[in-house]
């Protein structure tokens, strides 16, 4: 369980950086796979539209707290 919330949120952080690479130059690594959130979600809010770059930086948080929960499940699975 641990290691899928690893992957999880280490997707989500990957996701996030590319979004904001993909928005404000190019992204020519996986852009198809990790510029999902850019090109497919955000496009679909209305709310998002012109907050694209903050919109990209918080599912890289996001990602990044989901690291940070992996971390707590990892020390809860030690005790």
């Amino acid at each position: 369980m641990r290691k899928t919330v690893e992957v999880v949120g280490l997707f989500l952080v990957a996701e996030g950086i590319s979004g904001v690479i993909d928005h404000l130059w190019y992204q020519p690594i996986f852009g198809f796979v990790l510029n999902f959130v850019n090109r497919v979600v955000i496009p679909r809010l209305d709310f998002l539209t012109g907050h694209e770059v903050v919109a990209n930086l918080a599912v890289a948080v996001l990602g990044g707290l989901v690291l940070l929960a992996s971390t707590g499940l990892r020390s809860a699975d030690a005790a």
